[in-house]
C-alpha cells in the first residue's frame, strides 16, 4: 500500500492551471498500483480536491482530513460546495480535527495529520519561500522534508496562482 499526502495552492488559475494540474497528477499517480493507493487531502479548493479526484480516478481510496468541526459551514465556498460533499462522500475514512473553528492551529493540525498519514507528500507548489504566516504549501513541504517523507513537487510549465 502506498499512502500520499497533498499540500498545494488553493488559488490556481482556472482556465490556465487546473487542466495542467489535473494532467501532471494523473499522470503522477499512474505509477502506483490502484488497489493499494491512499491518498490524504483536506480537499480545499484548488489542489487538494484535484488531487482527490485524481486518485479517486486512479482507483485509490481516499482519506479526508478536515481542519474543525465548523470547517464545511466556514469555510467552503458556494463554487466548491459540490466537489467537497462529493469527496466527503466518496471517501473511506473522514478525519475531523477536534478544533471548533477553522483557523491556522486547525489548519497546522490537520497539515501535521495528513503528514503522520502519509508515507510521501505530493506538493502543487510553485516553488516560492514560506509566506511566514504558517501552514501554507511551503511550510508543509519543509516539515515533510524535515520529517524525511519523499516530496514530488507538480508544477508544470505554464501553471500560475491568481494573484
Amino acid at each position: 500500500m502506498t499512502i500520499i499526502g497533498v499540500t498545494g495552492h488553493m488559488d490556481l488559475t482556472t482556465e490556465e492551471s487546473v487542466p495542467l494540474v489535473r494532467a501532471a497528477l494523473g499522470d503522477l499517480l499512474t505509477a502506483y498500483e490502484p488497489g493499494a493507493l491512499v491518498g490524504v487531502s483536506c480537499i480545499a479548493t484548488g489542489s487538494d480536491s484535484l488531487f482527490a479526484e485524481a486518485v479517486l480516478d486512479a482507483g485509490g481510496r481516499l482519506v479526508v482530513v478536515l481542519p474543525s468541526l465548523d470547517y464545511r459551514r466556514a469555510k467552503v465556498k458556494p463554487d466548491h460546495a459540490e466537489t467537497f460533499d462529493r469527496l466527503v462522500e466518496a471517501a473511506d475514512e473522514v478525519i475531523v480535527m477536534p478544533h471548533e473553528t477553522a483557523d491556522r492551529q486547525a489548519y497546522e493540525t490537520a497539515n501535521r495529520t495528513l503528514l503522520e498519514r502519509a508515507e510521501r507528500l505530493v506538493a502543487v507548489w510553485n516553488g516560492e519561500p514560506p509566506s511566514g504566516k504558517g501552514g501554507g504549501s511551503a511550510d508543509v513541504v519543509i516539515e515533510a522534508r524535515n520529517a524525511g517523507l519523499p516530496v514530488d513537487v507538480v508544477w508544470p510549465e505554464g501553471a500560475a496562482r491568481r494573484s
